[in-house]
């Protein structure tokens, strides 16, 4: 069944008859679409549909946590060995291999701490597949969604806990709680319109980041000037919100426009 599952060859598109070789897609043409396959099978005398979906926006979110998971786990292989323990199956330091030999084949007088290629690569084969077991008669489409929502639910939660740091939460009084997860929520909502308005172009990490960067010297009398570098992030979101603030000088008059037309 897994060789059947990542085998690129015989997917499909809901409502179409066409089938599609993953491995040959157009990253940017077909980025917000879900391919899937379906076929039924027998276990222990239970008939189910098998339905496999893969999608290139949901290959690339786990690229995009694999790949920081890693920079941490070098990151304690590093500045901190003694950090290293047991993990868990989805702990980033799973990635951290221990040698007790050299490369020659000596007993090595400590542990020597090194990324786990072989692990990274057979992860990495998984990356944007997603399968379903089910005795429903629904159509696969409707299953699909489903399946879609579990993993944009999944990321809306990594957001929140990892970029807007809304755990751990020291806070006792309701009135409080509620306001604290209520601003985390508009501005995961804020996020996703950005998001969308960016064409999906940047990771969470790159929007985040890019936004706390801009940060601006007010000079008194004068305006605003920025005092950010200029990147493409920043050049996508002036193109796609129609105003500019990367001027040597942004007037209080224009700076106020910009304000006005944002709360609209």
């Amino acid at each position: 069944l897994k060789e059947w599952a990542l085998d690129p060859n015989g997917w499909s598109l809901v409502g179409g008859r066409k089938t599609y070789n993953i491995a040959k897609l157009d990253d940017d043409k077909y980025k917000d679409k879900v391919f899937y396959k379906e076929r039924w099978i027998k276990e222990n005398g239970l008939e189910q549909k098998l339905i496999v979906t893969y999608s290139i926006k949901y290959r690339d979110y786990q690229r995009n946590i694999r790949n920081y998971q890693i920079e941490r786990a070098q990151k304690v292989i590093d500045s901190n060995p003694g950090k290293i323990e047991k993990c868990n199956p989805n702990d980033y330091k799973r990635f951290i291999e221990k040698k007790r030999c050299t490369d020659n084949g000596e007993i090595a007088e400590h542990q020597i701490y090194c990324i786990n290629a072989e692990l990274i690569a057979k992860e990495a084969q998984f990356d944007g597949f997603y399968a379903v077991c089910t005795n429903l008669e629904d159509d696969v489409s409707s299953i699909i969604n489903v399946n879609r929502r579990r993993w944009e639910i999944e990321e809306c939660f990594r957001i929140m806990k990892s970029e807007f740091k809304a755990r751990p939460v020291y806070l006792s009084r309701d009135d409080r709680i509620i306001a604290h997860f209520t601003t985390c929520f508009i501005s995961l909502v804020i996020y996703r319109l950005l998001e969308k308005k960016l064409n999906g172009k940047y990771t969470c990490h790159e929007i985040i980041n890019g936004l706390r960067d801009m940060n601006f010297l007010k000079v008194k009398g004068d305006g605003y000037i920025p005092i950010y570098t200029r990147t493409d992030f920043t050049d996508d979101l002036h193109e796609a919100f129609g105003f500019r603030t990367d001027y040597q000088i942004v007037s209080k008059s224009k700076m106020k426009k910009i304000l006005k037309s944002t709360k609209l």
